[in-house]
């Protein structure tokens, strides 16, 4: 187990550290609370079209990715709540979800290839995202339509909700969901951010 008092001569090098030394330290920090267990939610910050994205992990696979305006404090506050206290900054845990938003901003990729934890979402939304990957690279489909999909075709409330509140925004593609009337319909990281997406896969 990672003990505090083995942090104590960590700590005090940090005081004197350049910004280098500094996340040479928090990496080998990282890599100890890995090592010992005690390392339950990692997460980091990626650059994107729609924002800066937080990305956040368990073992099982990736939990969350929450947009700028979701207010990236709260969501670790909320994954603190609701999985575990114990959780740091941890870049490369991250390298591959980083890499393959990269490569989807860049349009060299059309489809994400990683594990999920599902935990945050259960029973009709959890059916609804699981639907999603579905829908192809610049195609969209109705919220009636994914309810149908999900096994409650009278559930298109539930289904837009369920997508709303989708806690794996842009690799679970809930921006591919509209209104059968063409109107884009809530997003997690706003009315824009479901334009861009739906923009870039269709150029």
């Amino acid at each position: 187990m990672l003990d505090v008092d083995d942090l104590i001569p960590s700590l005090q090098q940090a005081f004197s550290a350049s910004p280098g030394e500094l996340s040479e330290l928090h990496g080998r920090l990282a890599a100890a609370a890995q090592r010992d267990g005690v390392l339950d939610v990692a997460y980091r910050t990626v650059d994107s079209p729609v924002g800066q994205l937080l990305l956040a992990a368990t073992d099982a696979g990736l939990v969350r990715v929450a947009f700028d305006s979701e207010n990236h404090d709260a969501v670790l506050q909320l994954l603190a709540d609701r999985i575990s206290p114990r959780i740091l900054s941890a870049r490369s845990r991250l390298d591959i979800p980083a890499r393959q938003l990269d490569e989807y901003f860049d349009r060299r990729r059309q489809r994400f290839d990683l594990p999920l934890d599902w935990q945050l979402s259960a029973g009709f939304r959890r059916a609804v995202l699981s639907h999603l990957p579905d829908i192809g690279y610049g195609h969209t489909a109705s919220y009636a339509a994914v309810a149908q999909l999900a096994g409650n075709p009278k559930a298109v409330r539930a289904a837009a909700s369920a997508c709303a509140t989708n806690p794996l925004p842009v690799v679970v593609p809930c921006h591919r969901v509209i209104y059968s009337d063409g109107r884009p319909g809530r997003y997690r990281g706003g009315e824009e951010a479901k334009l861009t997406l739906l923009t870039l896969e269709a150029s």
